[in-house]
């Protein structure tokens, strides 16, 4: 017999241990090289712990463990014969190489070792632990899930791609029509996230201002242009690249904003490294946007759309969410018509963004229907001044009424035509 000793790799710096959030595989069963056999929970991702070697598998850890960096968590026998009736996992299915479409489970996906007994949620039409337990999470109803794994199991991939394309609303568990209670430990994740934001509030000066956005000019370009915006760039064009630009335009006037503290001195950065918030199986992240104040609208949607995906999969990584100067969330996907976000340390600022919805409002001297957005900026009393958080959010808001200045900065056309 020869034993591989598995132990937790380093998902980066500073990160000394993790959780077992799932095992994907069972204890006896036969793992593929690069299979995904675990997903560990660290205080800043989620990520796969795929096998080593091929062979049969002993787990040394329960789920809800926490394991420290370079701990055993599993034997593998190296030297255990391939079951009879299962195959050899196609080199195009490891994690490094596979496709979003691609059913995360594959490996597993061969037929079941016939002498070790499965446990339920393995058998045939269940599903898979890591499927099951986003199902729980996200109180989804199984039968509305459509199965692609073998024998009609439903794979993990299988319910980030029903949540993706969204439920009706018998997607939801109802209510039990008992009394009873249940009790569910908090991820590593969710423990530091309520760790951070109580933190903010206890360990800022925090102040929130508000106005408002006309986001009429804004959706009569994406009409005009949208079409011909998706052919030549093969991505959407959506609210949120307008947003970030107009953010960045801001933050070049409003250096603060874009600012942290540090001790006794203030950090000013150079580059504007932008924080969008995104909704997960896992819970919001927020992966950062790097140089975006390099980036044209094209580039922003497309790092956008790969950020989402990354998350919706699960595939985030600490390095995707570390260094950014400052964060833009939308609650208004939601349906939010106000809020007021909590910052995202160690930055001093969040800009909010809410539903947009038809209000009567006054435009020259007549009382007009405009789709109107709500924005709230949460900023840093400390470092941030009224003055800079208040300018910095109508310097957004005028940027997004008047969507030519994104292209010739925050000046009107007209003013670089006459050199004002």
């Amino acid at each position: 017999m020869s034993l591989l000793e598995m132990k937790v790799p380093s998902p980066g710096e500073s990160i000394s241990e993790v959780e077992i959030a799932t095992w994907l595989v069972a204890d006896g069963d036969y793992v593929e090289k690069d299979q995904a056999i675990a997903e560990v929970d660290s205080d800043k991702a989620t990520l796969e712990l795929p096998a080593e070697e091929s062979g049969i598998i002993t787990l040394k850890a329960a789920e809800g463990d926490v394991v420290k960096v370079g701990q055993v968590v599993c034997l593998i026998d190296t030297s255990a014969a391939r079951p009879a009736g299962t195959a050899a996992a196609a080199p195009a299915a490891t994690p490094a190489q596979e496709a979003p479409a691609a059913p995360v489970a594959a490996p597993a996906a061969s037929a079941p070792n016939p002498d070790p007994v499965k446990p339920a949620s393995y058998a045939a039409g269940a599903a898979s632990p890591a499927a099951a337990k986003i199902i729980k999470e996200n109180n989804i109803n199984p039968a509305l899930v459509k199965a692609s794994g073998k024998d009609g199991r439903i794979t993990k991939q299988d319910v980030v791609a029903a949540m993706s394309a969204g439920f009706s609303t018998e997607a939801a568990q109802g209510w039990g029509g008992t009394r009873e209670q249940s009790r569910e430990k908090m991820s590593m994740l969710r423990r530091k996230i309520a760790e951070r934001l109580v933190a903010v509030k206890n360990e800022t000066a925090m102040l929130t201002t508000f106005n408002e956005v006309d986001m009429k000019p804004i959706m009569d370009v994406r009409a005009k242009y949208k079409d011909a915006f998706a052919k030549h760039h093969e991505v959407n064009l959506g609210f949120m690249s307008f947003f970030t630009k107009a953010v960045t335009e801001a933050l070049k006037l409003y250096p603060a904003v874009n600012a942290q503290i540090d001790g006794n001195e203030m950090i000013f950065h150079d580059y504007a490294d932008i924080g969008i918030a995104v909704s997960s199986p896992k819970g919001l992240m927020v992966p950062v946007v790097r140089n975006a104040e390099q980036m044209s609208l094209a580039e922003i949607e497309r790092e956008i759309k790969r950020l989402a995906i990354k998350a919706r999969d699960g595939k985030m990584t600490p390095e995707d969410m570390s260094g950014g100067t400052f964060t833009i969330t939308n609650g208004g996907v939601f349906g939010s018509m106000l809020s007021t976000p909590i910052i995202n340390p160690p930055q001093s600022a969040i800009l909010g963004m809410h539903n947009v919805v038809e209000r009567p409002v006054a435009i020259n001297g007549k009382v007009e229907i405009r789709p109107i957005m709500y924005v709230a900026l949460s900023y840093d009393h400390r470092i941030i001044d009224g003055k800079e958080s208040v300018g910095f959010l109508v310097k957004v808001k005028e940027m997004l009424e008047n969507p030519e200045r994104m292209i010739f900065g925050s000046k009107d056309p007209m003013q670089i035509l006459l050199g004002l």
